[in-house]
């Protein structure tokens, strides 16, 4: 078994005793769209510490959230098939050769489960007994107690605690503090699985770079990035935007108005603006791709345009996309090929139609082969794998290559200024084994 290194103070599986245990584990296997797995890189990340319990004679119970069922204005749970963890589990039957028993619950229309009822404990019994290999919980976000405050969730981590005998946090890319990654410290020995250990190894490398440092961030909502990119401002050499939250900087700097990005964003990115007046950080790239609508990348649709035109009061129709042509300048290629870290998360065009930037963005990257290049967010991840194979292939095996599970957690630590004040992770550098 590799070795990994982490903080002292964290608690980790490795220091654990688990035969003959119940463990319960939360992973982030976030992956189903539309009931299907969109790809199951989550999945396989998180294999080993899965094969570590069973090897040491624990006995796991799983469980993970996907997507947001819950309604955040009306707190109603959708708890639709589309959300179901049923493609995860026949995923890991298949990859692990074992049964894996989900067990059913009572739903309500309007509050998902509202309790973890006795009937759970046959399966457990049968767990116990080595009938089945594992138990994995519904959709943990069908759980009224999982993203509510009250009694409720104090109920449903209590239900949670009262089926194990330790707790095993390895859902890096879900960083709320949330009844299945935090509250359940309160009850359980809890520690870190193996992902999430080499998760926060290879944060701390972004936290503290080896310089030229180049972070490439992009998105669609400007209002959950704005804390972490005026933190990169502050760490990084150099920042280069993509996707909305470019053309919401642009609109703020320049004051022209594209169509989709809203005021309040624009009026939140103004202190982005005066921040980058001050640190001169953010690196523009010079041509963007302009559409008549949100939903076709047909020739006749789309057409260039370029920063060195714009003029306050300009209106735009839908920037859906960086221009390829952007990498291809000598300023831009020279800042990728010299920095010594690159951050990648960021997915330039707005899927599924608009490709180029994004194919353009990592072609540039994966020339650089001194950097240490970390990669972060699912849909980078994904888009990288569809638009450069080899690139991504290349990436598996190589020590100066990284693909965080979650880049969420990437900007919230960055944000925080260290892994170690995300929430869940904070709570396991205080629980005693």
């Amino acid at each position: 078994m590799p070795e990994v290194k982490t903080t002292p103070r964290l608690k980790v599986i490795q220091e654990t005793d688990i035969k003959d245990k119940v463990v319960l584990v939360r992973v982030d296997h976030n992956v189903v769209k539309q009931g299907k797995i969109k790809d199951p890189s989550r999945i396989d990340s998180s294999l080993g510490t899965l094969f570590h319990i069973v090897s040491r004679g624990g006995k796991p119970i799983l469980m993970t959230h996907v997507g947001r069922p819950r309604n955040k204005k009306t707190g109603k749970i959708d708890c639709s098939p589309d959300r179901s963890i049923s493609p995860v589990v026949a995923y890991l039957e298949k990859k692990l050769r074992i049964k894996i028993e989900t067990p059913t619950f009572r739903t309500h229309p309007e509050n998902g489960i509202t309790n973890i009822d006795s009937s759970i404990q046959e399966s457990i019994q049968r767990l116990r007994a080595r009938e089945i290999g594992a138990i994995y919980l519904p959709n943990i976000r069908w759980f009224q107690g999982e993203q509510t405050d009250g009694p409720a969730r104090t109920r449903f981590a209590r239900e949670l605690s009262n089926l194990a005998g330790m707790f095993v946090n390895d859902a890096f890319g879900s960083w709320q503090p949330d009844a299945s990654t935090f509250d359940i410290t309160k009850y359980l020995p809890s520690c870190a699985g193996f992902l999430l250990q080499e998760e926060i190894k290879n944060l701390e490398k972004v936290l503290n770079p080896a310089r030229p440092f180049l972070a490439i961030v992009g998105g669609n909502k400007y209002d959950t990035k704005i804390g972490p990119l005026k933190q990169l401002c502050q760490r990084v050499d150099y920042l280069i935007l993509g996707g909305v939250i470019y053309n919401t900087f642009l609109c703020a700097k320049y004051g022209v108005n594209i169509a989709g990005v809203p005021k309040e964003d624009i009026d939140l990115a103004l202190g982005l603006v005066r921040l980058d007046k001050e640190k001169n950080k953010i690196v523009e790239l010079s041509s963007l791709v302009e559409s008549e609508n949100l939903g076709e990348g047909k020739k006749g649709k789309t057409k260039t345009i370029f920063i060195k035109d714009f003029r306050k009061g300009d209106r735009y129709r839908y920037v859906v996309d960086v221009d390829p042509g952007s990498f291809n300048e000598s300023l831009i290629l020279d800042m990728i090929h010299s920095a010594k870290t690159i951050l990648v998360n960021a997915v330039m065009g707005l899927t599924p139609f608009f490709h180029d930037g994004s194919k353009a963005l990592y072609e540039a990257v994966g020339e650089n082969r001194r950097a240490l290049k970390l990669y972060g967010g699912g849909d980078t991840i994904q888009e990288l794998k569809n638009l450069c194979p080899g690139i991504y292939m290349k990436g598996l095996d190589n020590p100066h290559c990284y693909y965080f599970t979650g880049g969420g957690t990437v900007l919230k630590a960055l944000e925080q200024g260290s892994p170690f004040k995300i929430k869940p992770v904070e709570r396991l550098l205080k629980r005693r084994l």
